[in-house]
């Protein structure tokens, strides 16, 4: 097999995340972006050793489990829901069947396991998201064209590209509420004539529509973001969105300004055009204000269901002094404070951080403490000592450097929840190599349609 070389042939597997596996011969090519039962063309362009990697080009036979029609108008060429032609009870299925290989390896190769060679732990198989559709609080959508000198599009970035951009009029992922917001913002920046920013020349004018909504509360927070290379008011544009019949209800709307080469939503400058620059969200009986940047589950539905598994999972803290590490705006914390004596949170985004103790304070939670930093610094600046850890990492998982560290802590039980379980695998070996044992994991959909999954273990010392 050549580079170049185009083949056909069906989808037998696919590993998380979205690795395809069809084999020819005797060789077995990985193709991303596929289910499994469809036949596909495809051309390898990737080779190293004997490792092959090929690019869909064609779906030729749709797979038996597509029991679905697209519920939007940009599938398949949006890379955003790649299963949604596929039962939710088969998404569920084969993500728990794709987190299983992969846990079950990791404790195998560090010798976990029963007389019968099979890896020794409990796996609690996966719950679904309350809610299948229009479940996101949060979505990025990108301003551009859907082919070279197009009109203006915003939405999301079609499959395989970082420059196309297909307008998401439709999108089921977000509530409807979204979708309206979007709309008026795109037909209004067409009239304009406001240009995209290009990428590759730093000139143009917009960049994203960064949306936020409270999935309990229904409050939603606008941010509209451009360069500085036009000066406008968008007081027409605020009239616009204040006028849309709405189920929720526009607490924000503001205008970022980002100068910044990469294609990255951040701020050089923040201007309220209306209202707030932050809105609110509960979980669980509590209640989190949640600014445009700092991080929050998108799916609060399943974040409630995550968030009581992880409970489960914790146990008695009684009289505990428990470290939330990766602790996002202290939600964890503050589910916890009640049944321990502390909990400190340690956060690297210091905005988070602010928001975690303003959330704390709201909801009358007293011994919650949040420090500002990286886990692999603020823990030698911590007196205290641990009696129980919980890790919530970034996708990347843990740093290599920190995992020792939080090891050397010594506690007896831990609990590690992942929205990334290669991260996670790979995170195991350490913990499994120094004393520790998985006791159980269960998997929670935060991210249906999509390849993505949560991930929650436990771990005791042995």
């Amino acid at each position: 097999m050549k580079k170049g070389e185009i083949y056909e042939g069906i989808i037998e597997k696919v590993d998380f995340p979205n690795k395809g596996r069809v084999q020819i011969g005797d060789r077995t090519i990985t193709v991303k972006n596929g289910m499994p039962g469809q036949k596909i063309r495809f051309q390898i362009n990737k080779k190293k050793g004997t490792r092959l990697e090929g690019r869909l080009l064609e779906v030729l036979e749709k797979s038996p489990l597509e029991t679905r029609e697209p519920v939007c108008s940009i599938f398949p060429a949006c890379g955003g829901c790649m299963y949604q032609t596929m039962s939710y009870e088969h998404q569920l299925q084969m993500k728990a069947e794709q987190i299983k290989k992969l846990i079950d390896t990791a404790v195998i190769q560090s010798g976990q396991v029963d007389e019968h060679g099979n890896a020794d732990y409990t796996f609690e198989g996966i719950k679904g998201s309350p809610q299948e559709f229009a479940y996101r609080n949060k979505m990025e959508f990108s301003f551009g064209d859907e082919y070279k000198d197009g009109p203006l599009s915003l939405g999301l970035h079609k499959k395989g590209s970082t420059y196309d951009v297909l307008n998401a009029c439709d999108c089921k992922l977000v509530h409807e509420d979204m979708t309206k917001i979007l709309t008026c913002v795109l037909e209004y920046c067409r009239e304009q004539g406001y240009a995209y920013y290009h990428k590759m020349q730093h000139t143009g004018f917009l960049r994203h529509l960064l949306l936020r909504r409270g999935n309990t509360t229904g409050e939603i927070l606008v941010n509209l973001v451009t360069t500085s290379q036009e000066q406008t008011d968008f007081g027409e544009l605020k009239e616009r969105l204040l006028n849309l019949k709405l189920e929720g209800e526009i607490v924000g709307f503001l205008h970022i300004v980002n100068d910044a080469l990469s294609d990255v939503v951040k701020s050089d400058e923040t201007r309220i055009l209306y209202g707030k620059d932050y809105f609110y969200e509960e979980i669980l009986g509590l209640k989190f204000k949640i600014t445009p940047f700092s991080f929050f589950q998108p799916n609060s539905y399943g974040a409630e269901v995550l968030y009581e598994t992880a409970r489960e999972y914790i146990g008695n803290t009684k009289d505990m002094t428990v470290f939330d590490l990766y602790s996002g705006t202290g939600t964890i914390s503050q589910i916890l404070a009640s049944v321990a004596k502390e909990v400190i949170g340690v956060e690297i985004v210091e905005e988070a951080v602010i928001a975690a103790k303003e959330n704390a304070k709201r909801n009358g939670i007293e011994n919650c403490r949040f420090l500002a930093g990286d886990v692999l610094k603020v823990m030698d600046e911590i007196e205290e000592r641990p009696d129980f850890i919980v890790l919530d990492p970034p996708r990347d998982g843990i740093h290599p450097k920190a995992l020792p560290k939080i090891i050397d802590y010594g506690v007896d039980k831990l609990v590690y929840i992942s929205c990334k379980p290669t991260s996670l695998a790979r995170d195991l070996e350490m913990f499994l190599g120094r004393g520790y044992r998985v006791e159980k994991v269960c998997c929670v959909d935060q991210f249906c349609q999509t390849v993505h999954c949560e991930t929650i273990c436990k771990l005791v010392r042995k």
